[in-house]
């Protein structure tokens, strides 16, 4: 009999033993009760309580905590009403006020959530509840932090995740999207068509300026080009008046140039008579005679050059 009382003697010491026994991970905490009042809060490590005197009456995770606040519908500046849902990150800093400030610190900052950005949705516009979304989060966690504080909660952040305007204004702000893409695709096209004719134009007026500067330049070297001809001929005809010059300094040349005018002197007045049909020699044509004869004297040739001019023509009426 004494054994077996021995026996479950130690048996419920073992179990009294492991009871005592507190082992907490790593960011936990344990609110300690002593005949359930407040002694303290215990943090990781290994820790020993009175059973039946001691108690652990609220367990904490010190790690930070994410909480979905549901989806509710907001009314923003302009009278645009809007659903707006977010993620709240919080985490305990201190777990006795978290376990006697308030009896469900998640239910209640998700509550002040809500309630805080629909009071902060009110004081902007649609447009610019897109655009500022930092600007909001920073003023929901600014908010419900500290309103949270006597609850032993930091807010570290908050993030709207989607803001849902209504179907109606859904469908008109697709149209302001679309008139809008409309409107910057006529711009853009307008810009690009002027761009096009400022080259075009551009692209003329080079071309007229280059055009000019060849017709320019061509003209130049016509120029330039009958210049030198001129320069060639007179200086030709100058090399040709020394020899004439020289070969008339010879014997009997002035004979030889007296013989070549009349030469020339007739070969052209033959040319004049052969192209009309009626020929009127002057009167004086004894004149006409005197004077070959006083450019023929002395060549030996006289009576055949005023054969020439006296001799009749096929067709033609004769001269007199």
């Amino acid at each position: 009999m004494g054994g077996i009382v021995g026996i479950i003697l130690g048996v419920l010491a073992v179990i009294l033993l492991f009871k005592m026994i507190k082992i907490i991970p790593e960011q936990e905490a344990y609110i300690i009760e002593r005949f359930g009042k407040y002694q303290k809060t215990i943090y990781a490590g290994f820790h020993l309580i009175v059973p039946v005197i001691q108690r652990a009456a609220y367990r904490h995770i010190l790690k930070e905590e994410v909480i979905d606040v549901p989806p509710q519908t907001c009314i923003t500046k302009d009278n645009v009403q809007v659903e707006v849902d977010g993620i709240l990150y919080l985490r305990v800093v201190d777990p006795s006020k978290a376990s006697y400030g308030i009896e469900n610190y998640r239910f209640a900052t998700a509550q002040l959530a809500q309630t805080t950005m629909r009071s902060e949705m009110g004081k902007i516009d649609l447009d610019k509840s897109f655009s500022e979304r930092d600007k909001l989060n920073a003023s929901i966690v600014r908010a419900v932090d500290e309103a949270s504080d006597p609850w032993g909660i930091k807010v570290t952040r908050y993030e709207i995740r989607d803001i849902t305007p209504s179907k109606t204004v859904q469908d008109a702000m697709e149209k302001q999207v679309r008139a809008e893409r409309e409107k910057r695709a006529e711009i853009l096209k307008s810009e690009g068509e002027k761009v096009a004719r400022i080259n075009k134009s551009i692209g003329e007026k080079e071309e007229a300026v280059n055009m000019s500067k060849g017709e320019r330049q061509r003209k130049m070297s016509e120029a330039e080009g009958r210049s030198k001809a001129i320069e060639l001929i007179a200086m030709a005809t100058a090399k040709g008046i020394k020899q004439i010059a020289a070969a008339i300094q010879q014997p009997r040349g002035k004979s030889a140039v007296s013989l070549r005018i009349a030469e020339q002197f007739i070969a052209e007045f033959g040319t004049i008579l052969s192209r009309a049909d009626t020929s009127v020699l002057p009167s004086d044509i004894a004149n006409l005679k005197g004077m070959l004869r006083s450019l023929v004297a002395g060549t030996g040739k006289e009576s055949d050059v005023l054969k020439e001019i006296v001799k009749e023509r096929p067709g033609k009426e004769k001269i007199v």
